[in-house]
């Protein structure tokens, strides 16, 4: 399992905790252990935050060393920050928002607002992505069946093939999304045969990469877990999973080798296809109907 990813942002943290799962499932981990500090206006809040961190970590590991992400556009906070982290090289921070402001000021010879939080004006644009994140979390994981036909999107797969992270993204983008989870055991909800086969996205990976993952996931617990990670019942679950999918007719996604950012474009350059009043995204993916 890779370290806690430590979050500092001047607004609510959605833009760096979606580069941290991004990045986080290069390692095979599509759920980071996350720590947020957002709607930061003070170096004296971050140096509080870090300072935390920093003890609980060396507490529970041993070691200093920590990971940190932050987008602030502040440029006093900004520079107070740096000035601490060069003190600290324990901790491995990433600045995700000032290149690129520099990079558009820079080639445009504008001057940036430096208003923290700008991406999340109160526009009708941002309460449909909130109303979408809302609607996604309220129906991660199975819940709330029922409310599956009113979906934008639902997703469909075995456990850790990405269901969650994947919802997380589309809902950022403004999609209410549901996900599935499938298994050898439950019976899937009746409701998903009233879902156009057009919202319904099946997300499947390889037995050795899920086997690998789900080991990983268990850590100490894999000797006491049963068959969550066993080759052939790992098999035998996504073969049952694919089964159903040619039963709805419905798309399927190979995860494996991919950043869930890739995952959520293709599911969105489909959905816009068959649905082009929802937004403006267009063209082919490299989806293919389950064989």
């Amino acid at each position: 399992m890779i370290p806690t990813i430590n979050i500092i942002s001047d607004s609510v943290g959605t833009t760096a905790q979606a580069i941290a799962r991004a990045a986080a499932s290069q390692f095979g981990e599509t759920e980071p252990i996350i720590e947020l500090l957002p709607n930061v206006r003070t170096f004296e809040e971050v140096e509080t935050f870090l300072q935390k961190r920093l003890d609980e970590t060396r507490r529970r590991t041993g070691s200093p060393e920590m990971i940190v992400f932050y987008t602030i556009v502040e440029a006093e906070v900004t520079r107070q920050l740096k000035e601490y982290l060069a003190f600290h090289p324990e901790i491995h921070a990433v600045d995700l928002i000032t290149d690129a402001v520099d990079a558009i000021s820079q080639v445009s010879g504008r001057e940036p607002m430096v208003v923290p939080g700008e991406l999340h004006i109160t526009d009708e644009r941002y309460f449909h992505r909130i109303e979408a994140i809302e609607y996604t979390i309220a129906h991660d994981d199975g819940r709330n069946p029922q409310d599956l036909p009113s979906a934008d999107i639902v997703l469909l797969g075995v456990s850790r093939c990405g269901k969650t992270p994947t919802s997380i993204y589309l809902a950022q983008e403004g999609y209410r999304v549901s996900n599935v989870p499938l298994d050898l055991v439950s019976a899937p909800p009746a409701e998903i045969h009233k879902v156009d086969p057009s919202r319904l996205f099946g997300l499947v990976t390889t037995p050795d990469v899920l086997v690998d993952i789900r080991r990983r996931r268990l850590g100490n617990a894999l000797a006491v877990a049963g068959d969550y990670a066993d080759r052939e019942k790992v098999e035998q679950d996504l073969e049952k999973a694919r089964s159903l999918m040619r039963q709805l007719g419905c798309f399927v996604i190979h995860t494996e080798n991919r950043a869930v950012e890739e995952t959520a474009q293709e599911i969105m350059r489909y959905y816009e296809v068959a649905h082009p009043r929802k937004g403006s995204l267009r063209g082919e993916g490299d989806l293919q109907t389950v064989e």
